[in-house]
């Protein structure tokens, strides 16, 4: 039920859109409220998501180390993988972002008869991933010709640069094709890796064929459904979208609503899902924090502040207690009134 529920989901998304396009009127809830919508809860949800987790208390400095840390002179540090300044981290976390270098250190581990238990390299996972993040950053980039008059030349090095190996016409562009790939890749895996499958659940699947359905309606009208596609209208729509000037003036096509109103529920689901790790990493104590603990103290500021409280203090509080429990104690009991010493 895991991968039924998900599909369902998207598959009633695109018939809400399908349908719902065809009732007059309704273009603009779909191309104009609901895009500007989808853009408030993403931003006020990312921005609450990253606010929430900054407030989050961290007792202990728990960054994760995978090599050697800094000692004595002639034992030589990981510094990537133990950083003790604030260059090192910095360092860390670049790599980590840019070239997802924990994905790339990954390893599989096998249980085969014996019993033997071998680690296995695990790239296809980290090659995978980083072309469907990049494909997926090249593409956003591309849309943004949509959203700009005149068209940055930046874009326009992209766009070329994306469509270098030009197949037919329209361009095709490499990420396209790359994303695609990538999307297919990383949903089989869960389907075909015992672990893997088990450990997912139906949020995980969701994310997955909505941003199928996303690539595959865009791939539909760029290349087979192109003549249905009214490029011109979409661009003023988009421009009045940016400039808060939004006009809906021809009958763009009822696959561009869907794969508008996809996007939109990408948006809005982001900020509350496991895609949110794109601005969690930045705030993963297991990756931002310096591994000096014997160096410097880590001391919690959200700890209350705890007023001293001497063994004698102790005592003299609890005297009584103590003595009809027969622990020792340092002082004798003083004598109550009307009582003998």
């Amino acid at each position: 039920m895991k991968y039924a529920f998900p599909l369902a989901a998207v598959i009633a998304l695109i018939l809400i859109a399908l349908i719902g396009v065809q009732i007059p009127g309704m273009q603009y809830l779909f191309g104009v409220v609901i895009p500007y919508l989808a853009v408030a809860v993403f931003i006020g949800g990312f921005v609450y998501r990253v606010v929430h987790w900054g407030k989050s208390p961290v007792p202990f400095k728990i960054p994760t180390t995978c090599g050697q840390q800094y000692s004595l002179p002639w034992i030589k540090q990981n510094k990537l993988e133990a950083p003790t300044t604030t260059s090192q981290v910095v360092a860390r976390m670049f790599m980590e972002v840019v070239l997802f270098r924990s994905l790339w250190r990954n390893t599989k581990a096998t249980v085969y008869d014996g019993p033997k238990l071998t680690y296995e390299s695990s790239k296809w996972l980290w090659l995978f991933g980083i072309v469907f993040h990049y494909s997926f950053l090249v593409i956003i980039f591309r849309h943004l010709r949509l959203f700009m008059e005149p068209v940055p030349t930046l874009v326009v090095w992209a766009e070329t640069l994306d469509s270098l190996l030009q197949i037919g016409a329209p361009l095709m562009y490499i990420t396209d094709v790359t994303i695609l790939l990538a999307l297919l890749f990383l949903f089989l895996r869960r389907l075909s890796n015992p672990q893997v499958r088990y450990l997912s659940l139906a949020n995980d699947y969701f994310p997955l064929f909505l941003l199928l359905s996303i690539v595959t309606t865009g791939v539909l009208m760029r290349f087979f459904l192109r003549t249905n596609v009214d490029i011109e209208a979409i661009k003023q729509l988009a421009l009045g979208l940016v400039t808060f000037h939004p006009t809906i003036v021809a009958d763009i096509s009822a696959l561009f609503y869907v794969h508008l109103f996809l996007v939109c529920v990408l948006l809005a689901y982001f900020p509350f899902s496991k895609l949110m790790h794109m601005g969690g990493v930045f705030l993963s104590p297991t990756r931002n924090m310096a591994n000096d603990s014997r160096m410097k103290r880590h001391i919690n500021p959200w700890n209350p502040e705890i007023k001293p409280h001497s063994y004698a203090s102790y005592e003299d509080e609890f005297r009584a207690d103590m003595v009809e429990q027969g622990i020792p104690v340092e002082k004798e009991l003083e004598p109550q009134a009307g009582e003998t010493a």
